[in-house]
């Protein structure tokens, strides 16, 4: 389980995050939902140690994971899909997900089948390089990259923007299997509400850098989560 404990983080002199907490059981979807600018890529930065935070404890199944840098973060099983993708426009598909390998001994040092299982065009388009790929066909690869360094924790800052229908549609497939294998605890920050209504088990509301709510999406009724992620 991922646990987060009263996180604080700043941005020079505005704090964006105040004291946030929130857990991610391995086999469920926590959805992180909100406005712009209430801090939700800023608390997927600070989990996978892309930006450093003030106070406040990140912990992995009781292994504490505090300050980690960003490679020490993903070696400690944080697999991280930010917002905008960062794909390597000028390698290849395949030399973009053997970039995954950095977290992995040598002897792991291979594409697994099941990333072409999840992903088939990525099989159809291993050869092209990253930059000419569309923008759904980059966000697969991005998910795909991620998953190569067989993390324990999967987040994911804003899958669906800017993406055909589709393709979303097979993106949030793939996070349902992914979920309902058990192994990895998924953390969505989402926009498109019913895309992360539709698969979340916990829900997580921030507003102004502070958690409004945090409950089992089973006990949140669709209006009111309407309500609360858009005041």
């Amino acid at each position: 389980m991922l646990s987060v404990e009263n996180l604080t983080l700043h941005y020079g002199a505005s704090q964006i995050l105040h004291g946030v907490s929130l857990t991610a059981r391995p086999g469920a979807v926590t959805a992180v939902m909100g406005t712009n600018g209430v801090g939700k890529t800023s608390l997927l930065k600070a989990i996978a140690g892309r930006h450093p935070y003030s106070g406040g404890h990140i912990t992995l199944d009781g292994a504490v994971l505090d300050h980690l840098s960003a490679a020490q973060a993903a070696r400690a099983g944080i697999g991280y899909v930010p917002q905008g993708r960062e794909v390597f426009p000028l390698l290849t598909v395949t030399e973009n997900l053997e970039t995954g390998f950095a977290c992995l001994p040598k002897s792991e040092h291979r594409i697994p089948s099941r990333i072409y299982d999840l992903f088939p065009v990525l099989d159809q388009m291993k050869d092209r390089r990253g930059g000419d790929l569309s923008g759904g066909q980059q966000q697969q690869l991005a998910i795909a990259r991620a998953l190569i360094a067989k993390p324990r924790v999967l987040l994911l800052d804003e899958p669906t923007e800017g993406i055909q229908p589709n393709i979303i549609k097979q993106i949030g497939e793939v996070i349902g299997l992914l979920r309902d294998e058990g192994e990895i605890a998924i953390v969505l920050v989402e926009q498109y509400f019913d895309f992360a209504y539709g698969l979340a088990d916990d829900l997580v509301v921030l507003n102004r850098g502070e958690v409004r709510l945090s409950e089992p999406a089973a006990m949140v009724e669709r209006d009111r989560l309407l309500r609360e992620v858009s005041i």
